[in-house]
């Protein structure tokens, strides 16, 4: 599939100079679409994204398969996308737009929860499983690789048996309100960090902090 759409949208030498596709990254964050949505921890990927955006006055717009807005960082272009799709489906927003921007896999950065770390926890990993996350199922099988920057921020486990569903789709509580603007921009800080120093440095600086 990957192949496919780099056939299709593939540009011609003259359109692209390689140092420029180097400096460019997307960064995906995780959610659905919807106000009864905007809350839940299911969305933290649309939050940190609108927390950027917000602090560097960014405003989205909204385009094929996703809301997009670009920040400009020290000689780095940072494409923002909230897919549109619906989280089952994330995958087709993510190909579609690393190829259409001819984004190099090793920059793209895919941030979502995950209830396997404590709240706000954050942690980046270059490769992996899934995890059982239905928005990371999707981009692996459109991605056809499991090799791709993933940006995991906890949301714990702190559910009862047969409740995982509504916990997710839950929103934070007020203490967890409290603590979530100091962890976003310890998260904004690292997606600045993932374009600037790279996977592993800033897998050093943050991971667990």
């Amino acid at each position: 599939m990957y192949r496919l759409f780099k056939t299709l949208f593939k540009p011609t030498q003259a359109d692209i100079n390689p140092q420029d596709a180097m400096k460019k990254f997307l960064i995906v964050g995780l959610g659905n679409i919807g106000d009864e949505y905007k809350n839940t921890r299911h969305n933290i990927g649309f939050k940190i994204l609108d927390h950027l955006a917000q602090k560097e006055a960014l405003s989205f717009d909204t385009q094929k398969l996703g809301d997009l807005t670009t920040y400009k960082f020290k000689g780095r272009t940072f494409i923002l996308l909230k897919p549109s799709t619906f989280m089952n489906l994330s995958g087709k927003a993510v190909l579609y737009w690393m190829t259409k921007e001819n984004i190099p896999l090793e920059n793209v950065l895919i941030i979502t929860d995950d209830l396997n770390l404590e709240f706000g926890s954050i942690r980046l990993k270059g490769k992996g499983s899934d995890g059982g996350h239905n928005g990371l199922k999707d981009i692996q099988a459109k991605l056809q690789t499991t090799k791709y920057n993933r940006f995991r921020f906890g949301i714990s486990d702190a559910f009862s048996k047969g409740r995982q569903i509504d916990y997710v789709l839950g929103e934070w509580t007020i203490e967890e309100n409290d603590k979530l603007p100091e962890r976003l921009d310890k998260s904004v800080e690292l997606i600045k960090s993932f374009g600037t120093s790279g996977v592993n440095n800033t897998m050093n600086t943050f991971n667990g902090k």
